[in-house]
């Protein structure tokens, strides 16, 4: 359904550090690599991490409008890549598990 996401993130090497594992343990691939920005690949579809020059200072505020979290399918070795790489866990239903990251972003993986 979806071409692409783009995430806007302030720290594009913590971001780097922490979705990376992530999203390899899920099966994505490394796809482009600029010098503001990261992506990773699976079938047709993308999820970009970009530090742009024009972003606005503040952080991410996922209880603000906009993007609250991104939910995809997993496995608990998705899970345990990600707190590997400095994850919080926020909360754990034993059918999904939601993570937040060091930039205040949220994926929920849902197990099986």
């Amino acid at each position: 359904m979806f071409h692409h996401v783009e995430l806007w993130v302030e720290d594009l090497a913590l971001t780097e550090a922490q979705w990376g594992p992530v999203l390899l343990a899920l099966g994505c691939e490394p796809f482009q690599r600029w010098e503001h920005g990261r992506s990773w690949r699976l079938g047709p579809a993308y999820l970009v991490v970009e530090q742009s020059p024009a972003l606005l200072p503040g952080g991410h505020q996922r209880l603000r409008a906009g993007l609250n979290h991104l939910a995809v399918h997993g496995s608990r070795a998705a899970v345990d890549a990600a707190l590997a790489a400095g994850w919080q866990l926020r909360v754990d239903t034993g059918t999904a598990v939601h993570l937040i990251d060091g930039q205040g972003f949220e994926l929920e993986i849902v197990l099986g």
